[in-house]
């Protein structure tokens, strides 16, 4: 496959219970508890469900939040990961992107002891 012709993967694992990707305009769900432990297989199962292979790949977009907390780590360590090997970009950046969290504490920065 082209540079010019290759898949956008996307992914959303926003929710507890569900998690969903998109290959290109193709849609794939995972709907249970604990759905974003699911998402590499998902994945997997998806490409070779169309055909495709982790190289077809051109870049990721990650669904930033917010949502579940849990998920949304899962979504983008994911995301970064597949990015990193693969040499793709995410949500359109080279460099690792981050969940933005409803509770604004979880993004405060690291606290000094003197």
């Amino acid at each position: 496959m082209s540079s010019s012709q290759k898949t956008v993967l996307k992914i959303d694992t926003s929710k507890a219970d569900k998690t969903v990707i998109w290959l290109g305009e193709k849609k794939f769900k995972a709907l249970q508890a604990k759905s974003s432990q699911q998402l590499l297989p998902l994945i997997q199962s998806s490409l070779k469900s169309t055909g495709l292979d982790w190289h077809d790949l051109g870049s990721v977009e990650v669904f930033p939040g917010p949502g579940s907390f849990t998920g949304l780590r899962i979504g983008f360590a994911v995301a970064n990961t597949l990015g990193w090997v693969l040499g793709i970009p995410v949500n359109g950046q080279t460099k690792p992107v981050e969940p933005e969290y409803e509770d604004k504490s979880c993004q405060s920065s690291p606290k000094t002891v003197e």
